[in-house]
């Protein structure tokens, strides 16, 4: 039985397998949570600030280099997932429709999924792909949380007019979604994130400030 009053230790993260697609993923119980977004929205960043691992979640200067699905253990019940990035333009065509098959067969057809983190660029978010993910989650049931990566990158005030924009367009998604500012490197929102990931998890929350 998974204990509810458990205290996830996200630093203690480690990779645990990774496959193109999820016939290789192994055992489909537990929770999963998973995390997506086009390929220059800070993904593995964001990955390595959460588990306080430099190395966890690969990052690069050339966006789309994440081409597996990436599983990284919590626990014997709870995994994070790093799933393929999207919509960067440079990828060749063949390889995007391979990536975007992966990234739908796990979303449609992994049982444990209990969540979905799509990570957006604060100065370019919700575009059709990313409006497309957040829909299809809806569709499913699925809980989503949009971060709106990079919030250093624009002052406290524009960053805070973007985040009630994208709070109040995600009305239109009619489902269970909730937008935060998140900052790798100012640590912005790591705490509503993890809040957030505890209660997918069935774990005990962790009270948020910042």
């Amino acid at each position: 039985m998974l204990r509810s009053d458990l205290v996830i230790q996200y630093k203690h993260a480690k990779f645990k397998i990774s496959s193109p697609n999820i016939d290789g993923l192994g055992d489909d119980s537990g929770y999963e949570v998973a995390f997506a977004g086009r390929s220059n929205a800070g993904k593995s960043s964001a990955l390595n600030t959460l588990t306080e691992q430099k190395g966890l979640a690969r990052t690069s200067k050339t966006p789309g280099r994440t081409q597996l699905i990436n599983i990284f253990e919590l626990d014997e019940e709870r995994r994070l997932v790093d799933l393929p990035g999207y919509g960067f333009a440079k990828v060749p065509l063949e390889v995007k429709k391979k990536w975007q098959k992966s990234l739908g067969e796990y979303l449609q057809n992994r049982e444990c999924l209990a969540g979905l983190v799509v990570l957006m660029d604060i100065r370019h978010p919700l575009k059709d792909l990313d409006q497309d993910l957040v829909f299809w989650a809806v569709d499913s049931g699925l809980p989503v949380l949009i971060l709106l990566t990079k919030a250093d990158k624009l002052k406290q005030g524009a960053r805070n007019t973007v985040l009630k924009e994208v709070r109040k367009a995600s009305i239109n998604f009619e489902g269970d979604v909730d937008v935060e500012l998140f900052s790798s490197l100012k640590g912005i929102g790591v705490k509503q994130l993890k809040n957030k990931l505890n209660q997918w998890y069935k774990a005990e929350n962790i009270q948020a400030s910042e």
